[in-house]
């Protein structure tokens, strides 16, 4: 049975909740969800372990803060014995617009602090990323403000829909691949 690690970055808190920061969890939990899953406390991270169409999902949300996401995502490849291009983390991005997702097998952290921790640790940047368009609808000197913010209202039905649209990914991404996924994914544009 193939195993994969799902990783969603975000903040732990409920004052983090539902932040531009948080999407990784809230897709991540979101996923565990629909397939029935719950999460509980473990190391490093809330864990929790999915199956679906004979494929294992470890689906963690680490504890450990965004900027210093590493230790979990290195902890839980190594404690399942997960290769690491069945990982996927998902990540918010301020370079995408909001009606974008963008799925590659590797690249550079972009400037995203979680990305850049993951990639110090595992010493390599080749590894499946989903960034999550957020846009950069704000003031010069006020992107931390922005990405820890909620949502603008008018953002929701757009937001709502990439969510739905990531748990297909997922899925895809396990059971077609990520090149065929990247095709599917990556020219996509999202209206409301």
């Amino acid at each position: 049975m193939s195993k994969f690690l799902i990783v969603g970055l975000g903040n732990p808190g409920t004052e983090y909740a539902n932040t531009r920061h948080n999407i990784g969890f809230d897709i991540v939990s979101a996923f565990v969800i629909k397939h029935g899953g719950f999460f509980q406390s473990g190391r490093l991270a809330e864990i929790a372990e999915v199956k679906w169409k004979g494929k294992i999902f470890i689906c963690i949300k680490p504890s450990t803060f965004v900027n210093l996401s590493g230790r979990a995502v290195k902890y839980w490849l190594d404690k399942e014995k997960i290769l690491l291009e069945n990982s996927l983390t998902i990540v918010d991005e301020l370079a995408l617009p909001l009606d974008k997702l963008r799925l590659r097998k590797s690249g550079s952290d972009a400037g995203h602090n979680g990305l850049k921790d993951i990639q110090n640790i595992l010493g390599t940047d080749k590894y499946p990323k989903l960034r999550f368009g957020i846009g950069n609808n704000f003031p010069k000197g006020m992107q931390a403000e922005y990405v820890l913010s909620h949502w603008f209202k008018e953002d929701m039905p757009i937001v709502h829909l990439k969510i739905e649209k990531c748990i297909g990914i997922i899925e895809d991404f396990s059971s077609i691949g990520i090149d065929k996924t990247m095709s599917l994914v990556n020219n996509l544009t999202f209206s409301n």
